[in-house]
């Protein structure tokens, strides 16, 4: 799977873009301020009908305009799928090959993608709901039907929740407690097998970024004692005094160390991000060998705090996975790519080919 092209409308800075993308590599240079940002910005809103920043609908639309649109086209095999999406006003909008989806899930399927930029290193130092989504992010893509339990677990999980609230009777809790406990159970063993997909290839890449191989120890959200369900059924009073729903896979996280440290607490913010850096790439091969196609990897910045060998090992780990690269930089340097990538340049919102 490899974008083709891809056009924006009104996105921040962007009145009008166009790039027409190479299957291989792609640098993005241009000022601070100029819209490199912005423009992998777009390219992920494609693939995930959301800002990988963070930013609100309004803080994307560009002043003055009423909505924004994003589309693009994908090489998948053989055949050419047009996306689009848009939000504004209006709403949000998802079209997939010129059909109108119910949700951002369609273009995730069609557009898989990874980002690495200045904040990678959150997925190491922050809270645990960054490296939940980590994980469902690779189990979305390679465990079939996933999404459906997540969805139904999350929609049983808001029900129990409201009932806590209102201090509903234990009795009432019972059909929501069986209903998370089914679906969390699911999530929970789809997560288990996924990383026993992952840890051989994290550890080999943390051996190539860090020098010292990267081991996790996952924690599901409940004690090892007893049933999800048993559990749910014996914090009726302590979820009910504190409004919400304390066991099961929504309060999971995923423990690092490397070199026999406790990743979050007890190494730099540069180790951080190439620790980051390396659970990012790994999933990326994960869900390549899954799916058995290239996927796209946007890198905002990639040498922002690291030492030139640090990026050179970064970089050649990135060769090797084979993914369609589409990458920001001040200038173009040669320590990003072995060979000289598609190269455009912006400034002030306007985007042209680079020679």
């Amino acid at each position: 799977m490899t974008l083709k092209t891809l056009k924006c409308k009104d996105f921040r800075c962007l009145e009008t873009a166009e790039l027409v993308l190479s299957p291989g590599n792609n640098l993005i240079i241009g000022r601070n301020a100029s819209g490199k940002t912005s423009l992998l910005e777009a390219a992920a809103y494609l693939g995930r009908g959301r800002s990988f920043r963070g930013a609100s609908t309004a803080e994307i639309v560009r002043h003055g305009a009423a909505e924004f649109v994003v589309t693009g086209e994908v090489v998948l095999a053989n055949r050419t799928v047009k996306l689009g999406v848009g939000n504004g006003s209006s709403g949000l909008e998802v079209r997939v090959a010129g059909e109108t989806q119910a949700s951002a899930a369609a273009l995730a399927e069609a557009l898989p993608l990874q980002i690495i930029d200045p904040d990678v290193h959150d997925l190491v130092a922050a809270g645990p709901d960054h490296r939940r989504r980590y994980l469902d992010w690779m189990t979305f893509h390679v465990e079939h039907g996933y999404l459906d339990h997540w969805r139904r677990f999350r929609r049983a999980l808001k029900q129990r929740n409201a009932a806590l609230k209102d201090g509903v009777r234990s009795t009432a809790l019972e059909s929501w407690d069986a209903e998370l406990a089914a679906h969390g159970l699911e999530i929970d063993s789809a997560r288990q097998r996924l990383l026993g997909r992952l840890e051989p290839v994290l550890s080999a890449l943390g051996e190539t970024l860090l020098g010292s191989p990267v081991t996790t120890a996952y924690q599901r959200g409940w004690g090892s004692g007893q049933t999800l369900l048993a559990t749910l059924s014996g914090s009726h009073e302590r979820d009910r005094m504190l409004g919400n729903t304390q066991a099961g896979p929504h309060r999971a996280d995923l423990r690092l160390d490397f070199d026999e440290r406790r990743a979050r607490k007890r190494v730099s913010r540069g180790q951080q991000k190439l620790l980051a850096c390396a659970m990012i790439l790994s999933a990326v091969d994960v869900v390549q060998q899954q799916i058995d196609s290239p996927l796209l990897l946007l890198l905002d910045d990639p040498a922002a705090e690291l030492d030139r060998d640090s990026l050179r090992r970064l970089m050649t780990a990135v060769a090797g996975l084979g993914s369609q690269v589409l990458a920001t930089a001040l200038q173009a340097d040669e320590a990003l790519f072995s060979d000289a990538p598609t190269m455009f340049h912006v400034e002030h919102g306007v985007v042209r080919p680079a020679h």
